[in-house]
């Protein structure tokens, strides 16, 4: 609201406009307020179209072509942020009533009583700033929650922007599930090919992963690069995150594909996403101070989502979920890829390969569980049973992969996945 309060006195009495403003010469010349006038409701609504800074309007009832009362109706249509007071006879009770039902803030009665008048526009005006102030308060925290909408799914933005505890500084320890995912390749990609080709690239692959996400009701902790972070059953307590993280995955993993395929055929070397998942303890929290708002998690779990990520390059598989996640999924739909030693850890990580359930019930799936189980035993039956599967599934990696380390002489399912 600007410093200089507008107000709009509505009233066909010759002798209004002199007695107002000789009864508020000091604020006028203050600049504190500046009055303009009309002789009825139709002048009154023709001024208001031309000047927006009116913010209060103080309405005679009886007046020619159209009166108080119509006016109010027509500004509660037109104007309803503005705030009117109605000037009405003494002792007419009817019309301060309708006044009143019609939207007026308040009334004063005539002859005007100047000092009731000022203390009524004061007790106005104050209502006014409070009011300008609640709508900007109700802006600022709609523009919060669509920020919020831009980085967690809807559900997790309206109950942040209503529980504020969520967003204070500092962290917990609890169970979450961790997603991250990395685009191959695409550094060499962007050294290679036209900025606004990539920028179109980037903005839509982001964009159609972190909708994914939100579907599933995950946060999104970072986005570096090509690469996201998610993060499920934080800040927004989840009993089945780690169910949500691994359909979130497949669903990711649908759509990279579709992407790629699309960019290929557009003669743009795009490569596969690769998705790595894990369940555990980690400190989550807000960080960063005052200044800087990061939402995020650190710890071991974190860790390891990030290495299993990285794992699939070595495996020739596009997702990765630990054993710490299958145990939280009652039916879990998938295959075993073996004890993965990653950087950082000194005991396996125990790896399956989540599928969907119709792919995960084929029988070459079973035939491949079969051969898995005999390479983790040290049966030397299993090289046989590998190369069998590869002669049926002649496109997929993981068989493969399996193969040429038991041709290599690997007896177990123990895989070093930082050897490149």
């Amino acid at each position: 609201m600007n410093d200089t309060v507008r107000i709009l006195v509505v009233d066909d009495e010759v002798d209004v406009e002199a007695l107002i403003t000789q009864r508020f010469r000091r604020a006028i010349r203050k600049g504190e307020m500046d009055f303009v006038f009309a002789h009825d409701g139709i002048e009154a609504l023709e001024m208001l179209e031309q000047d927006n800074q009116i913010v209060m309007v103080l309405s005679d009832i009886n007046m020619p072509r159209m009166d108080g009362l119509t006016l109010l109706a027509k500004l509660s249509d037109l104007h309803h942020d503005l705030k009117t007071v109605v000037v009405s006879a003494y002792g007419d009770l009817a019309n301060i009533r309708t006044a009143m039902n019609r939207g007026a803030f308040d009334f004063v009665t005539k002859p005007i009583e100047f000092s009731d008048l000022e203390t009524t526009i004061q007790k106005t005006l104050l209502h006014l700033k409070e009011f300008k102030e609640l709508q900007r308060q109700r802006n600022e925290a709609e523009t919060a929650r669509v920020a919020l909408s831009r980085y967690f799914s809807p559900n997790v933005a309206r109950s942040l922007s209503t529980e504020s505890e969520h967003l204070k500084p500092g962290g917990e320890r609890r169970e979450a599930t961790f997603l991250f995912t990395d685009l191959e390749g695409f550094t060499k990609l962007v050294e290679t090919t036209p900025p606004d080709t990539t920028v179109e690239l980037l903005n839509s692959y982001i964009d159609g992963v972190a909708k994914i996400i939100f579907a599933h009701e995950g946060t999104v902790m970072k986005v570096i690069g090509d690469a996201i972070q998610a993060i499920f059953g934080a800040p927004i307590a989840q009993d089945d995150h780690a169910k949500r993280s691994v359909a979130c995955a497949l669903e990711i993993d649908e759509f990279t594909e579709k992407f790629r395929k699309e960019w290929n055929a557009r003669e743009v070397a795009l490569g596969v996403t690769r998705i790595g998942i894990n369940t555990g303890v980690a400190i989550i929290g807000n960080f960063g101070g005052d200044s800087f708002f990061d939402y995020t998690a650190y710890g071991d779990a974190v860790n390891v989502a990030a290495r299993l990520e990285a794992a699939n390059k070595v495996l020739g598989t596009r997702v990765c979920v630990s054993k710490s996640v299958v145990d939280q999924i009652e039916g879990f739909f998938g295959r075993p890829i073996g004890k993965l030693m990653v950087p950082g850890k000194s005991e396996a990580v125990t790896a399956f390969e989540p599928l969907r359930e119709q792919q995960s019930a084929k029988p070459e799936i079973e035939a491949y569980r079969e051969a898995h189980d005999l390479l983790a035993r040290g049966d030397q039956a299993a090289r046989q049973a590998f190369a069998k599967l590869v002669g049926e599934m002649p496109d997929d990696p993981l068989t493969l992969f399996h193969l040429q380390r038991s041709l290599s002489g690997a007896q177990d399912v123990e895989i070093d996945v930082a050897v490149k």
